[in-house]
Order: C-alpha cells, then sequence, then structure tokens
C-alpha cells in the first residue's frame, strides 16, 4: 500500500512539475527587436491533402509578427510541425517577395503514398529474442494476413485501417479516425471494430515466464468496439476519450486449469472500459525525436454498471525528455509508471513489466506481473552516420531513401509491485539493466535497434528491436 501511495504521489507531482516547466517562458533583453509582418501563407505541391488542414497545423497566419533574430528556427520549427503529421516525404519553406518588412512565406511539400496493401508477418510472441529462442523460432507462431492501411483518405488527415489475420491468431479489424470534424478543426472522432480467436493463451506465468496452454480447437475469443473523440485546440496538445465494449470468452478448459485466468472459474467477461488520455508533443521527430519533450498521461475506469467482469481504476503517466549535448551527441530520459486500484484482480488484468512496450532493455525474456510499476530509462545517442540511398526504379521523389545512424548506450532501472503474484523471482524487487548499440533509422519512420545488453542478473544477450525505446 505504501507503495501505490508513492508510486501515486509520483505521477501527480511529475505531471505538475512537467506542466510547469512548459508554461515559462523566458524572454531575453537586448536583443535585436527587427521583424517582419507575413502578408501570405501560400502552400504549394499537396495534390491531396487540404491547404486548410496544413494551414491548420502550421499555426501560421497572415498578419503575424515574426522576429528576425529567430526567423530561421522558427521557420525550421514549422517545417518540422509539417513532416510530423507523417503526410509529407519532405518539406521546404522560404520567404518571398520581402517588401518593407511584409513578406509571403511560402511552404513546398511533396506528399508520401497513402494508400498501403502491406503482407503480414508478425510474431505472436512478445518479442524477436523470445520468438527465436524459447520458442524455437517456430514458423506456427507466427501470424499471416494483410493489412491495408489508408492515409488521408479524405484530404483531412483521416485514416483507414483493415486487417485481416491468420496463423497463431486469426483477426479481423476495422478502424477509422478522423481528426477534423467542424470548422475550427479542433474536434474530431473515430471508431474501432476487432475481433480475435486463438488456439493457444498465456494461461499463467511461472518464475518470470509465460505458460501457454493449447488445444486444437479456439480456446479464446475477443470482440472490441468502440469510439473515440478527441480535442484539439492548440498544436502540441490533444485530448481524447474512448469507450469501448470487450467481450472475452475462454474455454472450460482454461477455466479448469487456471480459475483465477477470468476469476472465480468464469469463462465470460463482459466489461465497459472508458479512457481519458493527453498528450503533450513538443519535439523535434514524433517518430525518432532528438530534441524536445513528450508527455502522455491516461485515466482509466474499466467496468461500468453491470458491465463490470473486470473492475479497475488505473492511472498511467509516459514522460520523455530528449536534448543535444554535443555536435550530433544526444540524451535522452524517460518514465514510464502505472498506478492501478483494483480488488481481487484477474490473471488477465495482472500485466505490469514485459508486456508491449513496458520492459527493460535486457529483460526481454521474462516478464513481471503486478498491478503496478515505473520504469526509467536513459540513452546516450552519438550520430555515426547520415546519408542517401537513390533507388533507380521508382519514382523520382521517392527514390532518395534517408538512412541514419545512431551509437548509443544505455541503462534501465525498474520496480514492479505485486500484492498477489509476488513469488517470482523479479517481482517486488528493484530492476537494472543496461547496454550498448545501434539505431538504424530509415524510410517512413522505421526504426531498427540492435542492442546488446545486461542485466542484473548477470545474463546477457544481443537483441533486436522495431519501435523506439522510450
Amino acid at each position: 500500500m505504501a507503495f501505490k501511495k508513492a508510486l501515486l504521489l509520483s505521477f501527480v507531482f511529475s505531471t505538475l512539475f512537467i506542466c510547469k516547466g512548459f508554461s515559462r517562458q523566458i524572454t531575453p533583453a537586448g536583443r535585436d527587436t527587427s521583424y517582419i509582418v507575413v502578408r501570405n501563407v501560400i502552400v504549394l505541391g499537396n495534390k491531396k491533402t487540404r491547404t486548410n488542414v496544413i494551414l491548420r497545423e502550421l499555426g501560421l497566419f497572415p498578419g503575424d509578427t515574426l522576429w528576425l533574430r529567430d526567423l530561421g528556427s522558427t521557420l525550421d520549427q514549422k517545417r518540422k510541425q509539417l513532416l510530423n503529421l507523417s503526410l509529407f516525404l519532405n518539406v521546404t519553406v522560404n520567404v518571398k517577395n520581402w517588401q518593407d518588412n511584409n513578406v509571403d512565406v511560402v511552404f513546398e511539400v511533396w506528399e508520401r503514398w497513402y494508400t498501403f496493401p502491406i503482407p503480414i508477418f508478425k510474431l505472436a510472441d512478445r518479442n524477436f529474442n523470445q520468438w527465436w529462442v524459447e520458442q524455437g523460432r517456430s514458423l506456427k507462431r507466427v501470424n499471416l494476413g494483410v493489412r491495408l492501411f489508408q492515409d488521408n483518405l479524405t484530404g483531412r488527415n483521416d485514416e483507414v485501417r483493415a486487417e485481416l489475420q491468420m496463423g497463431y491468431t486469426q483477426r479481423v479489424a476495422l478502424s477509422y479516425d478522423l481528426p477534423y470534424v467542424d470548422k475550427s478543426f479542433r474536434h474530431g472522432v473515430g471508431f474501432i471494430f476487432s475481433y480475435s480467436r486463438n488456439r493457444e493463451i498465456n494461461d499463467s506465468t511461472f518464475e518470470n515466464k509465460q505458460h501457454f496452454f493449447k488445444q486444437d480447437e479456439f480456446i479464446r475469443q475477443l470482440y472490441t468496439i468502440g469510439l473515440s473523440y478527441s480535442y484539439r485546440k492548440a498544436i502540441n496538445t490533444r485530448h481524447q476519450v474512448f469507450l469501448t465494449y470487450n467481450y472475452e470468452k475462454v474455454s472450460d478448459s482454461v477455466a479448469i486449469y487456471n480459475p483465477n485466468y477470468l476469476g472465480d472459474g468464469h469463462t465470460v467477461a463482459r466489461y465497459l472500459n472508458l479512457m481519458y488520455r493527453i498528450s503533450y508533443t513538443r519535439a523535434d521527430s514524433w517518430t525518432y525525436p532528438l530534441k524536445g519533450m513528450m508527455l502522455q498521461a491516461e485515466a482509466e475506469k474499466m467496468g461500468i454498471g453491470t458491465l463490470d467482469d473486470i473492475d479497475h481504476v488505473r492511472l498511467r503517466l509516459r514522460i520523455a525528455g530528449y536534448w543535444q549535448l554535443a555536435r550530433k551527441t544526444y540524451g535522452a530520459l524517460g518514465l514510464r509508471s502505472q498506478v492501478k486500484f483494483t480488488g481481487n484482480a484477474p490473471y488477465a488484468d495482472q500485466k505490469a513489466i514485459g508486456y508491449q512496450e513496458d520492459y527493460l532493455r535486457g529483460l526481454e525474456y521474462f516478464v513481471v506481473d503486478g498491478t503496478s510499476f515505473f520504469i526509467a530509462k536513459s540513452t546516450l545517442r552519438q550520430e555515426l552516420m547520415n546519408f542517401k540511398v537513390n533507388l533507380p526504379v521508382v519514382p523520382r521523389k521517392f527514390s532518395a531513401v534517408p538512412f541514419r545512424l545512431m551509437l548509443k548506450i544505455y541503462g534501465d532501472a525498474g520496480y514492479a509491485y505485486s500484492k498477489r503474484y509476488g513469488y517470482g523471482m523479479l517481482n517486488n524487487r528493484f530492476l537494472y539493466t543496461g547496454g550498448v548499440g545501434v539505431d538504424i533509422v530509415s524510410f517512413y519512420d522505421s526504426c531498427l535497434r540492435v542492442e546488446y545488453s545486461i542485466n542484473q542478473l548477470g545474463q546477457k544477450g544481443l537483441f533486436l528491436h522495431t519501435k523506439l525505446d522510450m
């Protein structure tokens, strides 16, 4: 209980501290006060994306005043804001028609491909190493299918996702997100539907390792349907509300083998989930940031009214700061934390460290079940190479593929609290890891991480990942 209170206080004070830091502004005295006035904001090159959507993301309007001393950095920040939409391959900005102190600011964009039918080859396990080493790289634990991405469907940065998947998990899913439904470009809506079924499930944990239960017939089915609402008044801050209905059913054999999987030997769990999320992003890149800050906080109520077979209140915080320390040298600090208030939570609602992106680098083979946790990460990066490869057989605007190689050293620490599942060697214990690695960043926001890590148990290994580590 004391740990929960301490974690809750750290959650609150961290949020207040960061928000206070966001609100501070320092205006140096004695600097050049020369300025220009924006006469027109002109957008070129957009064939699909609506111009008013681009102008909304820029936050630059006719009549705005720009200080000459900061002109280069201000316009570059606006350029990066457009790149962070993931709608454009490149953006350039120029000042033209300079008369007295009035200018036109011209942005030229190169639009991406917006339709992606992508084959699915996805591992069923938590990470590549677990599949390769512990599961013997079995092809039976691979998901195959097709995923259709239709970005920018109507030119308003709206997204359609459709998925048909076979293999370890059979799944169909459809979602749509429309970020702007009003003339002020502040309100957005979306929906999601998915259905999946499995012949094998992770039904329990033993010594911080997942145990799997398998039968010939399908033993788990999961339905999810939901709606979302978003509000975004400013450029960097977004508020979102999600309401989903979830239905999970397992076979009698699962409930017999582990009666606490859904709790009290139940085979069906129905629950409503209401979640509020606030996100603040002010970084040079939203996909691989090197300078800036990211904040995401969530408050969730799972189990509402009579649909409360799984019932908890959860608070979650993710914070990351990025700094340039020297030429081509960058530092990063991150924190992930969760506090969950629940009664007699079933096993399916006891996932803490080791699941999804909540892991320590070097402990990829382990899971730590529990209700509350924190993970702190630190990384020092040095850019080794930054180059482009020209592909001769594709259209010119897509032919230059950028690559950036970043050498890094890192250290992680964490702790997971569990009142019920406290028997593992990593449960209710301070954890720490470290290592060195290389990040390969390329086209369409892709990132391959190659890492050599060591953990507090003295275990060493080479690990591969394809997502940002904070």
